[in-house]
């Protein structure tokens, strides 16, 4: 099965193609032949997985050639793939929640005249998504890195008739570029060290190189993380993707996209393992973003927004434990995947609240949805629970593994850390309350309903998986990493509960007593233009773009400004001067030039006498 990994990538690729050449002769069933090439990347992704599980430890990681890029000199480039214990969780989570958005947005798109264009992008998206984690090698991981970012861009303003969804698209775009510099720097000194950007190579050169260059190869490859995974201090342009369809804030802000930088720095562990600075700037970064993140939930009432912030969190949560060394490297992962499971189930279920009310994504404008909707109610309830963190759901197991290793790291990082879970506890409720529970608030004219079954049956599969998924991977997951991690995970028991694990449980039910207390009463319908510090600071998104604005547009708009006008002053002014002198110099030749030959022999004379002078002088010289 390893000779057909490619097909996983090129599948979903060429019906991105077809469905995009062939045009509207596929619309009828394009987003059937797209949805089938996903199931297939899927079905390819669990044949690998289960060939993987039956093979001795030393066995699972098959490296794949393909075709030799360059070489010249002492630098190497190859097209090959890797699978390993690492990638093939990646896939089969891109693979399988792909396949239930795919799924999903067949009702949820039924209505949409570039459906075919919409699902050929969907394709697109996943092409990329797995061409960067099964490259065996950083270039290779940056065409699908920067695949990603192109299909974002087409997915988040793919209703770009709204000037809010084409700004959305570009913001992302530009924003994700600017981490893509940290990317291709990394690269670029791996060359020059190393001579080939192989993860084989790269690991063991890294044991050899000198703690400045450790240090500036795992801040770069950080700052990429940053960019892609919507990290402090590039995080603004996550709440604005909210733009595009939902199914794609399932795809790209819960399994996908926003994990891509959590993947490069646990696969670049061995960077990091050369390097306390940077592994502690990883640290810091994941701990503010999953602050900020957070507060921002508190604060907004646009359901996909909240669930922005809360994966905006949630990833700084995994990028604190990619910060903690090997061990925090399983614990990332591990909540990554059960983040993939019941982020996507609320995301969709957000979805299936929209569907029921108009596509308002107002929360005050909802309320007492739990009878009117009972299985979207009944899923997101699981989904709520488990981001949570309630006692033996997946969030349960992957995140307070997270928070215990952050306590042994440092006093600290683990008091942030249980602060995130406090105010997630309470903003998680607040949606609960504002949404499914209380008065009704629907505006004139809306009749929620349950979605269709080809939204509804995702959601099922999805909540499922968010209960079950951490008690199935608890100890397994740490020890199938260790090989790709060399993160050497203790076992526990499903019910072993240390008292860092009380003390967040208690903090997790005070969140949720919060919540309920300030959100059980009736709910305004307006937002109030005034309030606290903290509310005001959250609803304006911490006021990141303005310091975007601040520090990089307005800088960068003067900078521009002063080259425009040195290129008219000074460029413009000697090229047009120089051209001004040897147009009056012309005129002056020009005159002798006139065609009288009377002119011509007295010009011939004085330059005959003008030499005999220069010989006679010459002589007396």
């Amino acid at each position: 099965m390893f000779r057909l990994a490619w097909t996983m990538i090129a599948v979903p690729g060429l019906v991105a193609a077809f469905l995009l050449l062939a045009g509207r002769v596929t619309d009828k069933w394009g987003h059937l032949l797209a949805t089938a090439a996903v199931l297939w990347s899927f079905a390819i992704a669990c044949c690998l997985f289960g060939e993987m599980l039956m093979a001795d430890e030393a066995q699972r990681a098959v490296t794949s050639h393909l075709w030799t890029l360059f070489q010249t000199g002492d630098w190497h480039l190859e097209v090959g793939l890797l699978v390993d214990q690492l990638s093939i969780l990646f896939a089969l989570l891109i693979t399988g929640v792909g396949s239930l958005i795919h799924i999903y947005s067949i009702g949820y798109m039924a209505h949409d005249v570039r459906r075919r264009r919409f699902f050929a992008y969907l394709n697109l998206f996943i092409a990329a998504m797995l061409t960067l984690v099964l490259a065996n090698n950083y270039v290779v991981t940056f065409v699908g890195w920067e695949g990603v970012g192109l299909a974002s861009f087409l997915l988040i303003s793919f209703w770009q008739h709204k000037a809010s969804a084409a700004a959305a698209g570009t913001k992302a775009f530009v924003m994700n570029r600017v981490g893509d510099l940290g990317l291709m720097f990394a690269i670029f000194s791996m060359f020059a060290l190393f001579g080939s950007a192989s993860f084989t190579d790269v690991n063991e050169g890294m044991a050899h190189v000198s703690p400045t260059w450790a240090t500036l190869i795992g801040l770069f490859l950080l700052l990429a993380a940053c960019g892609k995974s919507a990290q402090v201090p590039l995080q603004a342009w996550l709440l604005d993707a909210m733009e595009g369809p939902t199914p794609v804030s399932a795809l790209i802000h819960a399994a996908t996209m926003v994990t891509a930088g959590v993947y490069l720095v646990v696969r670049s562990h061995h960077v990091y393992e050369q390097t306390e600075t940077a592994q502690l700037a990883v640290a810091i970064v994941g701990t503010v973003t999953l602050l900020f993140g957070a507060w921002i939930g508190t604060s907004k009432d646009d359901i996909k927004k909240v669930l922005a912030g809360s994966t905006m969190s949630q990833i700084g949560y995994m990028m604190l434990a990619a910060g903690l060394g090997p061990i925090g490297a399983a614990f990332a992962i591990f909540h990554l995947i059960t983040h993939g499971f019941f982020k996507a189930n609320m995301f969709l279920g957000a979805g299936s609240v929209m569907h029921g009310m108009d596509d308002d994504v107002d929360m005050r404008h909802f309320g007492a949805l739990r009878k009117a909707m009972p299985i979207t109610f009944l899923t997101f309830a699981m989904g709520y629970l488990a981001i949570i963190g309630f006692p033996f759901t997946a969030g349960f197991y992957s995140k307070d593994h997270i928070i215990e290793a952050a306590f042994e790291k440092s006093p600290v990082f683990g008091a942030l850390a249980l602060l995130g879970a406090l105010v997630t506890a309470f903003y998680m409720t607040r949606l609960m309350m504002m949404t499914f529970f209380g008065e009704k608030r629907w505006l004139k004219g809306v009749h929620p309903h349950e979605s269709p079954a080809t939204m509804t049956i995702p959601l099922v599969i999805l909540a499922v998986l968010s209960i079950v998924a951490g008690a199935v991977m608890n100890n397994w997951i740490g020890d199938w990493l260790e090989p790709a991690t060399g993160a050497e995970v203790h076992h526990t028991g499903l019910v072993h509960i240390t008292g860092i694990g009380w003390l967040t449980m208690a903090t997790v039910a005070l969140g949720v007593a919060l919540g309920w207390f300030f959100f059980r009463k009736d709910i305004p319908s307006y937002e109030p233009a005034t309030g606290n510090v903290l509310s005001l600071a959250g609803r304006n998104d911490l006021y990141g773009d303005a310091v975007n604005h601040a520090v990089v547009v307005e800088p960068t708009r003067k900078l521009a400004g002063f080259l425009q006008h040195f290129d008219r002053g000074v460029v413009d002014g000697a090229v047009m001067g120089s051209a001004g002198g040897l147009a009056g110099m012309s005129t002056i030749v020009r005159k002798l030039q006139n065609g009288f030959v009377r002119s011509y022999a007295l010009t011939m004379v004085v330059g005959a006498i003008l030499v005999g002078l220069a010989l006679i002088l010459g002589q007396l010289a």
